[in-house]
Formats: structure tokens, sequence, C-alpha cells
């Protein structure tokens, strides 16, 4: 199982099973890491990882909500 944590005024934390691909589907190298955290602020010098320069410069509380009904 793979779990997303949107955490707040920061990162994007994924823990589990996962690949992350480019647009081409060229796999990051992630060396065996089962956590790893997606930067969600634009500032980090290792996009699209997260490397902490959004202390201070990125707010956003995250809380959980439903997303209207799916459109067919």
């Amino acid at each position: 199982m793979t779990k997303i944590t949107v955490n707040n005024n920061g990162s994007l934390k994924i823990d589990g099973d996962f690949e992350i691909v480019d647009k081409e589907g060229n796999a990051y190298g992630l060396q065996g890491r089962t956590i790893v955290s997606l930067c969600r602020c634009g500032k980090s010098a290792n996009k699209p990882f997260c490397d902490g320069s959004h202390k201070e410069h990125f707010e956003h509380k995250a809380v959980a909500f439903d997303l209207p009904p799916k459109k067919v």
C-alpha cells in the first residue's frame, strides 16, 4: 500500500511501494527509499523532491475534504 500525506506548510510525503517517473516515463533512481517527500512550493533546488526550501515561505493548512462527485 502507498500512503501520501499532505503536510501542513510543506511537502507531499509518499510512503510505501511506489515508482516516480518523469513525463517521458523514465524512473527516478530512489536508491531503495520507501519514503520520499515531493516539493509543493516550487522553491526546491532538488525538484521534484523537497529540500526544505519552503520553510517560512509557503503556507497551506492541510485539511482533508471530499471532492465533488465524479463527472460522467
